[in-house]
């Protein structure tokens, strides 16, 4: 039976985003400093999937590199601001805050889409984007308070930087391979970090913590999330992030009992009811188009 490019989609995200709900809890569980985690959530995702690609491509690994163009630039910067604000964010204030600002990524990449590839909205995407965005601006109003506004500044970059991300991947569609520009990205992260880390040791409970993270909850989904949006829209696809929002806190919560604030959990329950309704939607729409 041959799979549609829709399951083709489907499963690799929600595949990813599985792979990647333990990650907040890690981040936390780590008592490794911001960048010098950053360092090893880019250096060892690169290797993992530079030794997987250089047993595929072999000699052709460079070339691979170099027929993504512009795709391929664009695709880089986006996944290195997503994975250093990502580990920022996480660090500065309660992780349901930064899960609930990445949840917006479906409806920052409908306005992307709309800009850039001319894959208008309707009525129902429009509505989605002014609810969550007004549910934004309540949760950022407490975060004024509780001053950790940058926080949650950094996750709503983040969320841009993915939603961004995903429709660069969309306008390449099945004519490129983003996987090695990730691998780029990944290196040139570690890079960065080596400008600020000051101790790149790892102690204790860190020697299990930091390696699965990085191969488990980054290096997999990574390739999975980048192998994704060719075959369902960028919006399609960042909808699953909608399951770490939900289960990301819950693990968090589960283990060393992180509760978030009420009007994170408000803005949160506006913001997820407001997405995994219009998408329902636009499922049940297409379904009945089918």
């Amino acid at each position: 039976m041959k799979i549609k490019d829709q399951q083709k989609g489907t499963l690799l995200a929600f595949t990813a985003i599985m792979f990647i709900t333990p990650d907040s809890l890690l981040i936390r569980l780590s008592n490794v400093e911001s960048w010098n985690l950053i360092f090893y959530r880019g250096f060892i995702p690169f290797l993992v999937v530079f030794v997987g690609l250089l047993i595929i491509h072999k000699g052709k690994l460079f070339s691979s590199i170099m027929e993504n163009g512009w795709h391929g630039i664009g695709y880089i910067c986006t996944f290195i601001v997503t994975n250093i604000l990502f580990v920022l964010s996480i660090e500065n204030t309660n992780v349901a805050n930064t899960l609930i600002m990445i949840s917006l990524a479906p409806m920052l990449s409908a306005l992307i889409s709309f800009i850039f590839l001319k894959e208008y909205p309707n009525k129902k995407t429009w509505i989605a984007i002014i609810v969550t965005t007004l549910a934004v601006i309540y949760i950022f109003i407490d975060s004024f308070e509780r001053g950790d506004v940058m926080g949650n500044l950094y996750g709503f970059i983040c969320a841009l930087g993915l939603a961004t991300g995903a429709v660069i991947i969309r306008a390449g569609k099945k004519n490129s391979n983003l996987i090695p520009s990730a691998m780029i990205a990944k290196l040139l992260i570690a890079l960065i970090a080596l400008f600020f880390a000051d101790d790149l040791s790892i102690k204790g409970n860190d020697f299990l913590i930091i390696p699965a993270m990085c191969i488990f909850c980054v290096a997999i989904p990574f390739v999975l999330i980048t192998l994704a949006p060719r075959y369902i829209t960028a919006a399609e696809v960042n909808l699953f992030f909608l399951l770490e929002t939900i289960l990301g806190p819950f693990w968090v919560w589960m283990v060393i009992k992180e509760q978030p604030s009420f009007e994170t959990i408000i803005g949160g329950v506006v913001i997820i009811l407001t997405i995994a309704t219009h998408s329902f939607l636009a499922l049940k729409k297409n379904i009945i188009k089918n």
